[in-house]
Order: structure tokens, then sequence, then C-alpha cells
């Protein structure tokens, strides 16, 4: 039900590629294997990571805790009516493979966050998004076990309590619950969402606008902006798009007119971190083994001996560097270990 491995390397299951290793390490692709973990209470012995394809983790070191996997498969119709399907998907599942999965059944929904890495797991806690699209957009409730009481339950999407890159899984729930599966309500006629950046030029240039070729899109663009962590180690955007006052950014415009800004309502809006972090001269950067990708300034890379401390402090740079020259504060969205 449960495989247990002592001092178990990590480096597969970190898209920084970093050579880190798990004081112990825990798989299993079933519930039951969950409950039977949390029932020997290694947990309680040790510091837990829930760890999935380990594509928004950042290791400064190694772990000397427990590593658990919960590799959970996968992908079933539960739910239907004259509009909607309802997929659940097991944690583990691939998100691009689930991705494949709903545009080859015409179902929409997902197709935005096509080529996004990760588990479908994964997907609520960080509430992952793409090119106007969120996974809260879709989700209709999250299957959980409680790792203390060991009650199976299900929180509705607004019990998830969704934000921009947050959730409830990030904070009150945080190593307080295991994810086990994720349900969606998706569309048999779906409409598409192409007004982000140019989303719809690229989709007209594969063809007529359908799930499939707003995904060759969206796919097509993200190669053609992001390394793939197999040739370059990154976890794909680090920092999060600060969220500011619509006061200070009109008052920042006046002196950057060129700024992107991406109004979210009358008080608040968005600007692109990857424009600030350029801006201030990053793009394409070394710090030794670590560096800015020289196509997304949201990105840092593992030139292929960087160690975890070496790419965090990197960003402490890159943030320190974005405070003095905008006044703004930059967050990592990968989670640092």
């Amino acid at each position: 039900m449960i495989e247990i491995k002592e001092k178990y390397s990590l480096k597969e299951l970190n898209t920084f590629g970093l050579e880190v290793y798990a004081g112990l390490f825990a798989y299993t692709e079933n519930q039951e294997g969950i409950i039977d973990f949390l029932k020997r209470g290694f947990h309680k012995k040790h510091s837990l990571l829930i760890l999935g394809k380990g594509s928004n983790i950042l290791f400064t070191g190694d772990f000397k805790g427990i590593v658990l996997q919960p590799a959970i498969q996968g992908i079933k119709i539960v739910g239907e009516n004259d509009k909607t399907v309802i997929v659940e998907a097991g944690a583990g599942v691939n998100w691009d493979d689930f991705v494949q999965w709903c545009v080859s059944n015409r179902l929409g929904g997902v197709e935005n966050l096509s080529y996004i890495p990760g588990s479908t797991g994964s997907a609520p806690i960080q509430n992952i998004g793409a090119y106007g699209a969120e996974a809260a957009d879709v989700i209709e409730k999250v299957s959980v076990i409680d790792i203390e009481s060991l009650e199976i339950k299900s929180l509705t999407n607004s019990e998830c309590r969704f934000g921009y890159r947050d959730s409830i899984f990030k904070r009150e729930l945080k190593n307080r619950v295991i994810i086990t599966g994720v349900s969606f309500r998706l569309f048999k006629k779906p409409v598409f969402n192409t007004g982000y950046g140019n989303l719809k030029e690229v989709t007209e240039m594969m063809g007529e606008i359908n799930l499939e070729n707003i995904r060759k899109a969206v796919i097509s663009i993200r190669r053609s902006k992001l390394p793939e962590p197999s040739d370059l180690g990154n976890a794909g955007s680090f920092f999060k798009n600060p969220v500011l006052p619509n006061t200070f950014v009109d008052k920042l415009r006046g002196s950057y007119k060129d700024m992107p800004v991406f109004r979210i309502n009358n008080k608040s809006s968005k600007v692109p971190a990857g424009w600030l972090i350029e801006k201030c001269g990053w793009k394409g950067k070394r710090y030794g083994n670590a560096g800015v990708h020289d196509k997304q300034a949201l990105v840092l890379v593992n030139h292929g001996n960087a160690t975890g401390s070496d790419i965090y402090g990197l960003a402490l740079r890159i943030k320190k560097s974005v405070s003095e020259k905008f006044g703004i504060d930059i967050e990592p969205e990968v989670v640092i270990i």
C-alpha cells in the first residue's frame, strides 16, 4: 500500500533539477496507502512535505523529514447535464495529460491552462492560471484526507477560498489535509477565452478557433517563452505579478509610460513582475550557475550546477532591486523549502 525509502534522491522530483535528498520518502498510488501512512504515524515523528511533480518548488538543501507523494491516478466522468460535465481526476494525474484528455473529449474550460507542468492535485493549491483563465474557474470540489482525524471529505469551490495564486490549502489547511482528487465542471459548448495577449492571433494561425487550436496556440506561446525543465532547470514563473492600488500604479506610470497594466477593478491593478525585473536589468543575467532566462525575466534557471541556495540568493537580489527601483515588493510564486 505504501512504499517508504531512506535517503531518497529528489532530483527527478523537482524541475530545477537540484540534487537534494529526502530523509524518508513515501509513495502511494491510492487513498488506502495515504491512510496507512497516516495511521503509522510517520508525520508525527518527522517534518512532512507533500510533493506532487515538484514543478513549483525550490529546495535550498536536503529535506530531513519525510516526503509523501500521493500519486493517485484515474480520470472519470461522475456527472453531467445538458450543458456541463463533472470530471474527477486523481491527485497524481499529470496536469497536461488531464488537459489533453478534456480537449480530446471536447470539454472546455482548461484549454488555456495547457502545458503547465505539475500534477492535478497541485492545481487547486496554487490556483494555477494562464492566458486569462484560472483553475478556480472550473473546480467543482477538492477531495481531501484530514491528516489528524483521517476523515475523508470534500471542499466546494467557495470553501477553497481561491485567490490569485492562492487558496485555503496554502493557508489554513496547509499541512492539515492531503488532496486525493479534484472534480471539474467542464462545458460541452464552451465560450472560447482568447482575449489575453496574442492568444487569439496565434490561435487563428492554427486554423479555426476551437479547443484543439487554442491548446496548440497556448503550447506554442509557452514553448517560445519558457525553457523546457529537461533542458534548463526551472519552475516557470518564479514571482507573482504584484497587485497594486490604482493610485500607486497611475503615479508610477507617469515615470514609466510603457509599463503594462492589467486593471482588476476600480481599486487595484496587476503589473507584470517580469517587466519590473527586466527594467532592473536582470534579463539574461547570471549569478554563478543560477540565472535569469534570456527570453522571460520572470523565469529563474539552473544552468547546470546551481544549488538551491544559489537560486534563492539570486531571487533575493532581484527582489531587492525591484524594491529599490520601483518601491514594489514582489513575492515568490515558487514555494521555498
